[in-house]
């Protein structure tokens, strides 16, 4: 079954573009055309991942990413932002609002292309094992990708799951920002130097300050 992209924007030609080289490409396509028109199509479509332009009229990328994320049903859905906009402050507002990727317009097909199916690849490929992480009242499950600390579960999304997962599986280690990034976004994705340490500090806001140690200068790990 082919993966379902769901491509937002109010820009016309922008979405027949995406359509035209997505659907030759074997995927299954819907449209929209703000964020509030893509909320209301994601339980019907069920998208794999979502392509989403930050400057929209009715609601806007920012806020369409946030509302997904809070819903833990859409948990699994990759968000792609699509912006015209190449300041750093608008990178990190999508960063913060979940996103998994950013690709800056125009757009180049065969660039797009190539990030989509990196983000598919990684889904493809993530470990399906069901062996969860217990580290005192925090429990963290790949197979469902859940978070509980002291019986309460937690909604974290994607990105912030895998960083945790990542610090957490291997307590007292020191894992670079390098290290983190290619782990956590891959080597085919771009991301300011901030993007990490803005993802620690939404996992700290969840689990508690403490648990994840700042290493000046190298990186981060998970206090045993």
């Amino acid at each position: 079954m082919s993966a379902r992209i769901l491509i937002v924007d109010d820009e016309k030609d922008i979405v027949d573009l995406l359509k035209y080289n997505l659907e030759k490409e074997g995927y299954t396509c819907a449209t929209a055309r703000n964020g509030q028109e893509a909320l209301d199509k994601i339980s019907q479509f069920d998208p794999t991942l979502i392509l989403l332009d930050i400057m929209m009229p009715v609601m806007d990328g920012i806020e369409c990413c946030s509302k997904i994320r809070e819903n833990p049903d859409y948990s699994g859905i990759y968000v792609v932002f699509l912006t015209a906009r190449s300041e750093e402050y608008s990178e990190l507002a999508g960063f913060d609002a979940g996103a998994d990727d950013y690709i800056a317009k125009p757009i180049k097909p065969k660039l797009l292309l190539s990030r989509v199916k990196a983000i598919l690849k990684r889904e493809k490929n993530k470990d399906e094992d069901d062996q969860s992480i217990v580290l005192g009242s925090l429990v963290i499950n790949r197979a469902t990708y859940t978070v509980s600390v002291d019986e309460k579960d937690l909604n974290l999304p994607k990105k912030e799951f895998e960083l945790l997962y990542l610090l957490a599986s291997k307590p007292a280690k020191v894992f670079t920002r390098e290290s983190i990034l290619s782990k956590v976004w891959g080597d085919d994705v771009y991301v300011v130097d901030r993007t990490i340490d803005v993802h620690i500090r939404k996992i700290r806001e969840k689990i508690g300050d403490k648990k994840i140690k700042t290493i000046k200068g190298v990186g981060y790990k998970f206090e045993a």
